[in-house]
């Protein structure tokens, strides 16, 4: 057995080998519910508190297992050497950070949490600044996005002490960007295809990033089609291939292409869509003045207003259309120059027109709807869509009309004849009054004579006379040469709805005019 002066001298020869405050290599002997043992050499075990491991190491940990330990004393109180873990990782650490300051060798940390000023840096237990200026190429509007995430870091700065350190992310971008932007550069040229990421949007285009430069994708290079914002092709972010059309080797400005990754769909537009074809498509947009149906990719139609329904006076589009919609429509004109083409809904359906030349013939009596009125007639409804007009002048044989409204209202059922068709110019012409024989041809001249003393009512005074209705509704026209004034101060003039009698004093059937006297009444009557 070794006496004790042999023991005492082994373990002065260990604690010459193992000095306080350096870092060894042990292995774990035993995990105990406040500590865990282990062996430093030179059969020497050290105490570690069980504090310093997370939960998740000490399901891991086990006996055998090699662990790097920082000699913090060489006895306690209880004689026992005391152990860190922690202590000697962050010691490790620093020197990793210090060594990355001296060659520029990046580190990795955690970003914790938001500072005055920029952010906090876990790496490896040790805590860093990372200044706002340096997180990243651009102004980082939404630092938060950042917290918990692991990525690399440049040291720029230890102080003497080893507390404070400074760490830019940007400095690591930027050497990044540079690298990245000589293989682009060697890649460049007009016609290549190249992959990148859209890294800006605007109203004239997409800016797209090639790998540590950027190139301009314009408006017009997205889409054989119409196109209102690049928006509706591409989000920040996105992966694009595009095409090199340009590159100006000396200003390093680069113009990329879309849509030239596929021929151009107007180039035979011609062939494929003659005039007169019938064509399917999907509805795209609508606007005030129609409706756009894509046909193939890149490739829209116009449907404008007037080509969408066979009524004269077309709702607005959205009434008739959906976007999304499938539609059937007739190709009326096509434009290779402007890459214009005209398409037209209305013509797959039969006119109207053609309908009531099929349907109506001249003298016919028909029934509709008055639709709207005029200071010149008023405007009926057919069934088959289409409006007939009753100028004034056919509403009736007898009264004097100023206005269409004093005889009809919109929405009223009429009965009418049709008076002419004009299939050309798409009119047709009604009468109101055709529907009842003409009274002036038969009727009036056997009631009505010449000296005939009437009585009527009066309907309107005017400068030049006073109308009053006869019998059947007959007007006729009392001249104001032919008034008889009254006779009493206090009488007034002749108001309308009063009743006043007249002699007949002419009678023409041409013009279809009775006219009338107040004058010598009573003499004729004689």
């Amino acid at each position: 057995m070794e006496t004790n002066n042999e023991m005492e001298r082994l373990y002065a020869e260990t604690f010459q080998r193992i000095e306080e405050g350096g870092i060894r290599s042990g292995k774990i002997v035993a995990i105990k519910p406040e500590s865990v043992i282990v062996d430093i050499g030179y059969k020497t075990e050290g105490v570690i508190r069980i504090e310093e491991f997370t939960e998740e190491e000490l399901r891991a940990l086990k006996p055998g297992d090699n662990i790097e330990v920082y000699v913090i004393t060489m006895r306690d109180s209880e004689g026992a050497i005391s152990l860190s873990k922690e202590r000697a990782s962050k010691m490790k650490i620093w020197d990793v950070l210090e060594k990355a300051v001296q060659d520029g060798t990046p580190v990795e940390g955690v970003v914790t949490e938001k500072t005055k000023g920029g952010l906090t840096v876990d790496i490896g237990g040790v805590k860093a600044f990372l200044p706002g200026s340096q997180i990243d190429i651009k102004v980082t509007k939404d630092a938060d996005s950042l917290l918990r995430q692991k990525m690399l870091f440049k040291v720029l700065k230890i102080n003497n002490k080893r507390s404070n350190v400074i760490v830019s992310r940007r400095a690591l971008l930027e050497e990044e960007r540079v690298k990245k932007k000589g293989e682009t550069l060697g890649k460049i040229k007009e016609g290549a295809t190249l992959e990148g990421y859209v890294k800006n949007i605007t109203d004239y285009g997409v800016f797209v990033d090639l790998g540590g430069i950027d190139g301009l994708l314009h408006i017009s290079d997205i889409s054989w089609g119409r196109i209102s914002h690049p928006s509706e092709f591409f989000a920040i972010g996105d992966k694009i291939e595009v095409l090199v059309l340009k590159y100006d080797e000396a200003s390093e400005r680069i113009t990329l292409g879309y849509k030239q990754k596929q021929s151009d769909p107007w180039a035979n537009v011609q062939d494929k869509y003659p005039v007169g074809q019938k064509v399917r498509g999907k509805i795209v947009s609508i606007t005030d003045y129609g409706a756009f149906i894509e046909l193939e990719g890149g490739l829209e139609g116009l449907i404008h207003i007037s080509e969408i329904d066979w009524t004269p006076k077309p709702r607005h589009p959205s009434k008739y259309l959906s976007i999304g919609e499938t539609v059937e429509a007739v190709v009326l004109k096509v434009d290779k120059e402007d890459r214009k083409l005209s398409l037209s809904i209305k013509q797959c359906k039969p006119s109207p027109w053609q309908l009531i030349s099929e349907r109506y013939t001249v003298g016919q009596k028909i029934s509709g709807k008055v639709k709207s009125l005029t200071d010149f007639g008023a405007f009926v409804g057919l069934p088959e869509g289409v409006d007939g007009l009753v100028h004034i002048s056919d509403l009736s044989w007898t009264k004097h009309v100023k206005h269409p409204s004093e005889i009809l209202k919109k929405g009223q059922k009429v009965d009418a004849v049709i008076l002419a068709i004009d299939i050309e110019h798409e009119k047709m012409s009604l009468g109101l009054k055709q529907v009842e024989p003409d009274p002036w041809i038969d009727v009036i001249p056997s009631t009505f004579k010449l000296g005939d003393v009437v009585v009527g009512k009066v309907l309107r005074v005017t400068d030049f006379g006073i109308f009053i209705e006869l019998q059947g509704g007959v007007e006729g026209l009392i001249y104001s040469s032919e008034v008889v004034a009254p006779q009493e101060e206090n009488e007034q003039q002749l108001k309308e709805g009063e009743q006043v009698t007249a002699r007949i004093i002419k009678i023409d059937l041409d013009e279809r005019k009775i006219g009338l006297s107040m004058k010598n009444i009573r003499k004729a009557g004689e």
